[in-house]
């Protein structure tokens, strides 16, 4: 679970990241705003990656869904793109659970 987990905050990491330039160009944001929202949400999506080890990583997991659902607030496609990485842990976990849990795994 863990592994499937931190790819999917990985990759959420990538696609935030990458909303840096459109939220400067397409939406006006100011720069500096942008690069300490989305990029420190970037980071943030890394460091609960590594921090997936402890019980309470799975926890800041959904913190950081519930504020990539809110960086839509500067990019509006992010609303969409964060409910999909939402939808994305929840199954990491779902799914992540079960394989961890059959028998073919002991």
């Amino acid at each position: 679970m863990r592994r499937l987990a931190a790819a999917v905050l990985f990759f959420e990491a990538i696609v935030i990241a990458l909303a840096i330039p459109v939220a400067v160009t397409l939406e006006d944001v100011d720069g500096a705003v942008a690069a300490a929202a989305l990029g420190g949400l970037a980071v943030v999506c890394l460091v609960v990656a590594g921090l997936l080890r402890r019980r309470w990583g799975y926890l800041l997991g959904w913190v950081v869904q519930v504020l990539a659902v809110a960086s839509g607030l500067l990019v509006p496609a992010m609303f969409f793109l964060g409910f999909v990485f939402a939808v994305l842990w929840f199954l990491a976990l779902r799914v992540g659970a079960a394989v961890e849990g059959s028998p073919e795994r002991r």
